[in-house]
């Protein structure tokens, strides 16, 4: 099965395009609840898989020497704006563990907060690797190198201990063998992960209902899931989906974006996973699928879609910020058999 239309964009009232895309909704069993698409599309998680890398940070012991907080262990499973609240708590985990900030190996972009760029070119600052949307991640990965006594120069590159750990708990939490993730390199320099999308939704499953999993690797998941959701802002950003939705959810949901539309979402009460993949990468349409899976599932409320109703149905603006058209989710899930 190929992919089908899930978002449509309208112009004036009339359809102007459509994008197509894939959904999977898994529980933690495994089974295969709902679907859209093609769910055994092979797919680079990028950046939605964060709260999972985050997790040896945890385990390793890593977290507890270097005194994270829970904020700190936010911002590791972020793509952040690069405000000052970002930026600052990077540089503050990279004093106090004694890492120089030249070990990142993120490199520099502009900040997804135009605010704080313009400001940084008012001061005469300059880019660095903690304005990076990963900064928080790679720092993660340092320190855990750190405390491990593992080289920290080349802890970015795949067959580093740093990088061996999560692609173990990657295949733990997916019941997918670690030979056979696809295995590419993320718009940050670190390994990318690839593999069908109704396993990334699996492992969402497994973040969100971690009982069947050893103790130690259940406590550490409890706290990375539970720190992103009591520090959205970190995790994202002001007016940023993640954090905006997190916010809304109060405890119960999840959810992490990943580079060329990817989204994934796990649920605390249920045990359900979701990931989506909007085939042509286009960002736009991820947010409004989100919000519909979970409309869908009835596992938002009218008054919260609501309060996230700029996410939900966006509008299309003209140079002069008026509304000239909107993007609207199309798509039924459709009940699936278990695996």
């Amino acid at each position: 099965m190929g992919a089908e239309k899930v978002v449509n964009v309208y112009r004036n009232g009339r359809l102007e395009s459509s994008h197509m895309g894939h959904i999977a909704v898994v529980n933690a069993k495994g089974e295969l609840l709902y679907e859209v698409g093609d769910v055994n599309r092979r797919t680079y998680a990028r950046s939605s898989v964060k709260p999972i890398q985050a997790i040896p940070l945890v385990e390793t012991g890593a977290a507890d020497f270097f005194n994270y907080s829970e904020a700190d262990l936010s911002i590791a499973c972020a793509s952040h704006s690069g405000e000052e609240q970002h930026t600052s708590r990077v540089a503050d985990i990279l004093q106090r563990s004694g890492i120089n900030e030249d070990r990142l190996q993120c490199g520099p972009h502009i900040p997804h907060s135009q605010d704080t760029y313009k400001q940084l070119i008012a001061n005469g600052g300059e880019l660095t690797s903690v304005h990076s949307n990963c900064s928080g991640k790679h720092t993660g990965m340092l320190v855990t190198a750190k405390y491990m006594d593992e080289p920290l120069e080349d802890y970015h590159e795949a067959g580093h201990p740093v990088q061996q750990r999560i692609k173990e708990v990657l295949s733990d939490l997916t019941e997918y063998p670690e030979a056979d993730i696809g295995v590419g390199i993320d718009g940050c320099g670190v390994p990318v992960f690839e593999l069908p999308l109704e396993r990334l939704a699996l492992g969402f499953a497994r973040l969100a209902d971690p009982s069947g999993l050893s103790e130690g690797r259940r406590d550490a998941i409890e706290r990375v899931t539970s720190a992103m959701m009591k520090y959205p802002e970190m995790v994202g950003g002001t007016g940023r989906f993640c954090t905006d939705f997190m916010k809304v959810a109060d405890g119960r949901l999840f959810g992490k974006a990943g580079a060329e539309s990817v989204y994934c979402i796990g649920d605390r009460e249920t045990g359900i996973g979701i990931a989506i993949k909007v085939e042509d990468g286009s960002g736009r349409a991820m947010y409004p699928v989100a919000l519909e899976v979970l409309k869908q599932l009835g596992l938002l409320s009218g008054s919260q879609l609501v309060e996230l109703e700029d996410h939900y149905k966006p509008k299309i603006k003209n140079t002069r910020q008026e509304k000239v058209g909107e993007i609207v989710a199309s798509f039924k899930l459709k009940s699936a058999s278990p695996l």
